[in-house]
């Protein structure tokens, strides 16, 4: 609880296979909850991999050397870390707890082995996974980057099968075969949280008091 009447947030995992549409579904979704009075936000992760076109140091990622990244890991300075194609990954512990303690939702988009580190460490993250409709659709959506090789794109299509065969892991599942659907899909989730007794009962402490005075 961050103060009087008012609840901590809540940690949402959102996992995908690579192509699923979970970072435009995310970065969408932090608007279109703000607009409901939900404030959420995405985790920057840490990574040793180098940055892509167009991508900025502390707001897509964390851009650090693996040198870095071993020493952070090494102080427990990760809630989650992981090695995805070759590259590390890893979810900073400090800003995230400090989010949540400020009333903030923090949605980490991790895969399935983050997910389990995370759950391992707290009972109360809320999983969500997306799927695309059809393995088709999502190797049209890999190849649509037009960033990988052919044989890049067909690993990844192999990690894909392996990814989604944890989505039984995750408490709700989306199918992304229309982005506003699933959109609308992903917001109900939040919205739907954030309306459980516990939580409502400290948000709206002083109204309940005066409705039963």
């Amino acid at each position: 609880m961050t103060a009087s009447g008012t609840a901590a947030g809540t940690l949402f995992i959102v996992s995908a296979p690579s192509g699923g549409g979970k970072t435009s579904l995310t970065r969408a979704l932090v608007p279109h909850l703000s607009a409901q009075g939900i404030p959420a936000d995405i985790s920057v992760s840490y990574t040793t991999r180098a940055p892509r076109p167009g991508e900025v140091d502390g707001t897509h990622y964390h851009f650090v050397s693996r040198e870095t990244f071993a020493g952070m890991a090494e102080r427990g300075e990760f809630f989650e870390h992981a090695e995805v194609f070759g590259n590390l990954y890893g979810t900073g512990r400090a800003r995230t707890e400090a989010l949540l303690t400020a009333g903030h939702d923090v949605i980490l988009d991790i895969d399935w082995q983050g997910a389990r580190q995370v759950r391992a460490q707290t009972d109360e993250a809320v999983g969500i996974f997306i799927l695309p409709p059809s393995l088709a659709e999502l190797e049209r959506r890999l190849r649509g980057r037009s960033q990988d090789s052919d044989e890049v794109i067909a690993r990844r299509m192999a990690q894909a099968h392996d990814e989604m065969s944890h989505h039984d892991e995750y408490d709700y599942l989306i199918v992304n075969e229309d982005f506003d659907r699933a959109l609308r899909e992903l917001s109900a989730v939040f919205v739907a949280h954030r309306l459980l007794i516990e939580g409502q009962a400290r948000r709206h402490r002083d109204r309940i008091r005066g409705l039963l005075a």
